[in-house]
């Protein structure tokens, strides 16, 4: 099982009392989104669509729920009236993903992101804690913790894995989807991962 620790006051970001760290963070931040956004969104990354064919069974669930489906590395945001955004994502590799329910237990600006343990082993060259809004950062400009297994819905700082399995069992988002989503849902928000 695969555990996290992320850190960032929920909507403000990490308190930072340097006032010049302070603007150099925003500097980073603004040019990580300009980067993201030039280099690594697609047109369609995220897109309305309609209970059609194989997206029929969204009509299951209530409208704000968040369905996120492994094998298609698609987000769904279901809507009312038959719709639902879909965001391209990046899910768990091979023997990291996991199937279930949870629900929206926080929501953070630039968090602050220390490896797991698991991680750690991986990958014994990285920090215990890496910055909220540091390019270094795996989380990107925002997250979304669930209630189980500490996992997250978050941004990355890598654009080229979305649609791919790449985690240890988070689901990543581009940043600019991730600032979406987050927005639109709160803390509570149900989370349904299928196959």
């Amino acid at each position: 099982m695969v555990s996290m620790r992320i850190s960032g006051v929920a909507g403000t970001g990490s308190p930072v009392r340097d006032p010049a760290l302070a603007r150099a963070l925003v500097l980073v931040e603004a040019l990580a989104l300009v980067g993201f956004v030039l280099a690594a969104a697609p047109a369609a990354a995220r897109e309305r669509v309609s209970f059609l064919g194989s997206l029929a069974s969204l009509e299951s669930f209530a409208p704000g729920t968040i369905v996120i489906r492994t094998a298609e590395r698609q987000l769904y945001l279901v809507e009312g009236g038959g719709t639902a955004l879909r965001y391209r994502v990046a899910v768990g590799r091979p023997g990291k993903q996991w199937l279930g329910e949870a629900r929206i237990e926080g929501k953070y600006v630039r968090p602050a992101w220390a490896p797991p343990a698991e991680v750690k082993r991986d990958n014994p060259r990285l920090p215990d804690v890496i910055p909220g809004g540091s390019p270094a950062n795996p989380m990107g400009v925002r997250a979304l913790t669930l209630d189980r297994d500490e996992y997250a819905i978050h941004g990355t700082n890598r654009p080229a894995s979305i649609g791919t399995p790449a985690s240890y069992g988070c689901i990543r988002m581009l940043n600019e989807d991730i600032v979406d989503l987050y927005e639109r849902v709160g803390v509570g928000t149900r989370v349904v991962v299928e196959r």
